[in-house]
């Protein structure tokens, strides 16, 4: 997988490569767009079902790299190539798991879905065939969290705000300036607070993280745009933090998406219950994943550190897959919903 270029939207090469491993193990693998999916054998409807998920597509590699991103050199027992961290060692491991634990009756149905366009929360993603599988019961979503259970995940809003003023000549005292209005709407976000917290995730956090304005040095700008990163939590919905958001500020404000949901799971829930048996820690995560485009109850658990992510020479430690499989399967093997 490592030595195949599977860049977002662009993950075709790699999912053909893992469709051909898949025959080759005997399974009748199931495919729409560059998604791939395949059911447990002894499927019944009158099972509840679990989907083991996570995705194939990488980002682009920083330009910092010493090694080939495409090389999956091994050094020291340490994988060295672009998404061997984000999210390989966790399609692997779960298909590891998924290949030992369908050997035997379970109490649930398994799917195990290897997907698509999960670092641009594409349409074409795991949203896009999760119609295929029923009800799921619960969702195990495979990212780097040093195998510990992320059991709260925040949403993510990006918001497109525009102050709009008049424009005129620096040199005589007209116009009305967008940047300075656009500073006062900056000032009351950064004063802003939500006043419901989440237990997992804290507060609703809001970032500038663009702004643009002007167009020469001598001409009061009648425009200044900036875009606000919001990352929500379960105490709200999406629609409810742009509307208070919105009502804040004087600067017109648009929204890209509402659907890249907060997610989380009960700490009562036999997965976080038989976790937490086994020494694992529980924590919510303040970055997204396809939890946010998954309707049902999930965790995020995999293989591999967060930090590791879209960072030069990107690892994974051939010992953590080992132990991830293994992890996988204790947490999983005859587990009742």
């Amino acid at each position: 997988m490592i030595s195949i270029s599977s860049l977002s939207r662009e993950e075709t090469a790699v999912v053909d490569r893992i469709g051909q491993t898949l025959t080759d193990w005997g399974y009748k693998p199931c495919r729409e767009g560059n998604n791939i999916w395949i059911f447990s054998s002894r499927w019944n409807d009158d099972l509840p079902t679990i989907l083991l998920n996570s995705h194939v597509d990488t980002v682009r590699p920083a330009k910092a790299w010493t090694y080939d991103p495409f090389g999956a050199t091994v050094v020291d027992g340490k994988l060295i190539g672009l998404g061997s961290n984000d999210a390989g060692a966790s399609v692997v491991s779960l298909l590891g798991a998924f290949r030992h634990l369908e050997e035997k009756s379970q109490p649930y149905n398994l799917v195990f879905c290897a997907s698509a366009e999960e670092e641009v929360s594409g349409l074409h993603g795991v949203c896009s065939v999760l119609k295929h599988f029923g009800n799921i019961s619960l969702a195990v979503v495979g990212e780097p969290t040093g195998m510990q259970m992320a059991v709260a995940e925040k949403g993510l809003i990006v918001l497109d705000c525009e102050a709009k003023g008049i424009p005129g000549h620096a040199a005589r005292n007209e116009g009305e300036n967008a940047i300075y209005k656009a500073i006062a709407d900056i000032q009351i976000l950064t004063a802003l607070s939500f006043s419901k917290k989440s237990p997992e995730l804290g507060p609703v956090k809001i970032s500038v993280t663009m702004i643009e304005a002007g167009t020469q040095h001598n001409v009061i700008p009648d425009s200044c745009k900036f875009v606000l990163d919001v990352r929500t939590n379960e105490q709200y919905t999406n629609e409810e933090v742009y509307k208070i958001i919105a009502e804040s500020i004087t600067s017109e404000v648009k929204p890209r998406s509402f659907r890249l949901n907060s997610s989380g799971i009960s700490l009562e829930h036999p997965f976080v219950q038989r976790g937490i048996s086994f020494g694992l820690s529980h924590y919510g995560s303040p970055t997204t994943s396809d939890q946010a485009v998954i309707p049902y109850t999930s965790v995020k658990i995999g293989p591999g550190e967060s930090a590791r992510s879209h960072t030069a020479d990107e690892y994974i430690c051939l010992n953590e897959i080992r132990d991830g499989i293994e992890l996988y399967i204790r947490l999983l093997d005859q587990i009742q919903l």
